[in-house]
């Protein structure tokens, strides 16, 4: 006999990201507070998982600073008075000697770093090749005169050629932005790494600030479920190395300073050793590479001591009237112009982290797309938004000891930053200027290179002019265009 049974169902529900939440009522209280309740007007119409996503989001925003930003009544310097005091930094200058020490030793100090492991770089990669053109992070982009090689490995070329030459690894921090941190981890991925040793490279990601309206001070919105946010500069490095346990990473490998420097400049002498070497002699906690600004309103920068302090005014807080300001031989009185490159000690960044805070953000007016009232997504072609950032500059007048020092611009600076028919630092005149500069090296070392001839020499065939001496024979005579990369010549 079949025994007798009861069949029992078991309901259990399943959430397909629809069951609605409520926002937490101290965010509703924040957001009608500073004006700001429209960041959930698309609140109802999102699934759970949007609504929590946002949620975050907002959560993470401080809204009283924002609105000090937008109203103008957040703290933060007098540009415009500060210019007023503004002097010419003290500097090596390009062709003088500094006091106390010669440059050879300088050399010989920053090669003694590099080849004992105290030194570790910083490349800052959050930016996108939007005004170039190119819709994928900026490292990406190729820039090799003759190899096409991507600005990724222009710079990174030059470092594992300085590791073979000093036999010890370089450290390398490479600092993202959520527009770039995905794309730039798969690249490494798929490229393995260019060559480095995974375990002596780390990406991390900057934080972010949100975009506000220029006209109303509200916060923008890049979909219904998305606050428009941007880089929050990399003044946010700091922050950003520390949350990331960089800086501890880099204490545990016997790291004493950094060598910081941004993507966008592929003829940045990579961890230069004369200039490690004077920013050790010195004892600098900060130091700085400079070149002499092109023109007065040019769009970098300004090195400049105010009240016995260095620091850098930023181009679009200068007014005009001080940037063009001359000597009486007619040269320009603020000549330094900032190039993003910069040692640190690490001990000073590190007790400076309490300090993070105070540095000041800098107001940038730039065109963002964003959601209107109606869901409709806008894009403008004119200038709508406030972005707001920090610079990693801002601590120089937090040092004790800094040092600023002259570098000549047709060695060490060819920006790329606008598409080709700008006036100024385009592809075509960078790739112009890596080419001219390895032509100069050729050429002290005997070299006949004929006119029109494009050359190009990887840092593993050579790192620089007297490298090139060992490499080729005086008389040689390089009639085509030429990539130096093989053994062909020596």
């Amino acid at each position: 006999m079949l025994a007798n049974f009861k069949q029992t169902f078991f309901y259990v529900p399943i959430d397909f990201g629809m069951t609605k939440i409520t926002p937490q009522p101290s965010l509703v209280s924040d957001l009608k507070k500073f004006g700001q309740e429209h960041l959930l007007a698309f609140w109802d119409k999102l699934s759970s998982d949007q609504q929590s996503s946002l949620e975050q989001q907002l959560s993470e925003i401080d809204f009283a600073q924002i609105d000090g930003l937008s109203r103008g009544t957040e703290e933060s310097p007098d540009w415009a008075a500060m210019a007023i005091h503004a002097q010419s930094p003290p500097a090596i200058a390009l062709g003088e000697h500094p006091s106390g020490f010669t440059l050879a030793e300088a050399t010989k100090a920053g090669e003694q770093s590099l080849a004992e492991g105290k030194l570790a770089m910083i490349l800052a990669a959050g930016g996108q090749g939007t005004r170039l053109g190119f819709d994928q992070p900026k490292g990406l982009f190729e820039i090799g005169p003759l190899s096409s090689r991507t600005l990724f490995e222009m710079q990174i070329d030059r470092l594992k050629a300085l590791m073979k030459r000093y036999g010890h690894a370089i450290p390398l921090y490479i600092m993202t932005s959520p527009a770039t941190d995905e794309e730039t981890r798969n690249y490494f991925e798929s490229v393995n790494w260019l060559g480095l040793d995974k375990e002596n490279v780390q990406i991390f990601c900057q934080g972010t600030m949100p975009a506000v309206d220029a006209k109303t001070g509200k916060i923008l919105m890049s979909a219904t479920h998305q606050v428009a946010l941007s880089p929050n500069g990399h003044g946010g490095m700091l922050a950003a190395l520390h949350k990331n346990g960089c800086l501890q990473a880099a204490r545990s490998k016997g790291v004493e300073h950094f060598f910081y420097c941004q993507i966008d400049n592929p003829m940045v002498s990579v961890c230069d050793p004369t200039l490690i070497g004077s920013h050790l002699l010195t004892k600098s906690q900060i130091t700085t590479q400079v070149v002499r600004k092109r023109f007065a309103l040019e769009k970098v920068g300004n090195v400049v001591a105010v009240d016995g302090r260095v620091r850098i005014i930023e181009y679009s807080d200068l007014p005009a009237s001080a940037a063009e300001l001359t000597n009486a031989d007619g040269s320009l009185r603020l000549w330094a112009g900032n190039i993003a490159v910069h040692l640190f000690e690490l001990e000073f960044l590190a007790s400076m982290l309490d300090q993070v805070e105070a540095l000041p953000f800098h107001r940038a007016f730039k065109s963002v797309a964003f959601v209107r009232p109606d869901g409709e997504f806008e894009k403008p072609t004119e200038p709508n938004a406030h972005k707001f950032e920090r610079f990693i500059f801002d601590l120089l007048p937090m040092a004790e000891r800094s040092l600023v020092v002259e570098g000549d611009a047709a060695e060490v600076f060819a920006p790329v930053k606008n598409a080709d028919g700008a006036p100024t630092d385009t592809p075509a005149a960078t790739k112009q200027a890596i080419s001219a500069l390895h032509r100069q090296w050729l050429q002290s070392a005997g070299v006949l290179v004929a006119d029109g001839i494009k050359v190009e020499i990887h840092p593993a065939w050579a790192l620089d002019a007297n490298e090139v001496k060992g490499k080729i024979l005086s008389g040689t005579t390089i009639s085509s265009d030429t990539y130096f990369l093989d053994q062909q010549f020596k």
